[in-house]
């Protein structure tokens, strides 16, 4: 059996932008309370309910910021 997909957000290059937030499926990206090294609100994954549909990988402006993990 297959392991569960999540993603996992690069914080020091994510912007706060939530583009990736507004297509997700399963509304399992949330916006940080603290800010990065730029002075952003980095998302992260809540850790549940990904589908690994790779929207937010898709949405994301930000090369690198966010990865889909399909284990």
């Amino acid at each position: 059996m297959a392991g569960v997909p999540y993603l996992e957000v690069a914080s020091e290059l994510c912007k706060g932008c939530e583009l990736c937030m507004g297509v997700c499926p399963k509304q399992c990206i949330a916006i940080g309370d603290k800010l990065n090294s730029a002075s952003y609100r980095p998302v992260y994954y809540t850790g549940e309910n990904c589908t690994g549909c790779g929207l937010c990988f898709y949405a994301c402006p930000e090369p690198g910021a966010i990865r889909v993990v399909k284990p």
